[in-house]
């Protein structure tokens, strides 16, 4: 395969006791793979150690890891959002900050890169409870049959793409349905999109967020506008046609 340039990102919030595994799994998995690299944590106005550990991070690999800051809690789409912004190199890979994810599943991803301009993961194996398990079942029923797409597993924490298609698509979420609205919005666009099987691991503290009731009502609200805009008469319409909302279709 010809030179791979890579952008890792990953946010964090509450997040201390992981930032530094998640950075050196990074830098383990790009160093002797990817031809040039970086590694970018997002600091998601996170109230404990995070930033400060991952400013150290940035200390300790000059010009490889950098760290951007938000002031506040802007919601986990919004940090995502953030990290593709710092993104400079050709393939954008994003992980989650608690390691529930492995990062060395990236490879997996890449490797099929030849094939797709974004690879999602679907998580064959879950360690989750099954109140979580549950809640994933109907969230991916649900959005299979919004917005008429085949994945199985459509927001995972972890996936890699092509910088391309973000000259075509717009994300706007701020919550995590953003995962969904990358995957639906490309695929929209006819780019081919790839599916590889991953396991997940259980977190070795706290609680994860993406199930609070508050992310939960966060990802309904974008779930419904991003439905209203991608299925409107105005949505990425060819120059000079408009829809003719007093004739149907015969």
């Amino acid at each position: 395969m010809p030179d791979l340039d890579v952008s890792l990102f990953f946010p964090v919030f509450n997040d201390e006791a992981t930032v530094r595994v998640v950075a050196e799994q990074g830098l383990l998995l790009l160093q002797g793979y990817a031809t040039n690299f970086e590694i970018i944590i997002v600091d998601d106005g996170s109230p404990d150690r995070s930033g400060e550990i991952a400013d150290e991070l940035a200390r300790e690999h000059p010009g490889i890891v950098r760290v951007v800051h938000h002031g506040e809690n802007r919601g986990y789409g919004a940090a995502l959002r953030t990290g593709v912004a710092a993104s400079r190199y050709d393939w954008i890979c994003m992980v989650d900050g608690d390691n529930e994810y492995a990062v060395a599943d990236l490879r997996k991803m890449l490797d099929v890169r030849s094939f797709y301009r974004l690879i999602i993961a679907f998580r064959y194996k879950k360690l989750y409870s099954t109140q979580r398990i549950f809640i994933s079942f109907v969230y991916n029923v649900v959005l299979r049959r919004l917005f008429r797409t085949p994945f199985r597993d459509v927001s995972t924490g972890i996936r890699a793409f092509h910088r391309s298609i973000l000259e075509e698509i717009e994300l706007s979420s701020d919550s995590p349905f953003i995962g969904a609205e990358l995957a639906i919005k490309t695929m929209l666009r006819g780019y081919p999109v790839g599916e590889v099987g991953i396991q997940t691991f259980p977190r070795s503290f706290g609680r994860g967020s993406a199930t609070s009731m508050r992310n939960i009502v966060l990802t309904i609200r974008d779930m419904l506008r991003v439905r209203k805009e991608i299925f409107s008469d105005s949505y990425h319409l060819p120059q000079g046609r408009m829809r003719d909302k007093g004739r149907g279709n015969g």
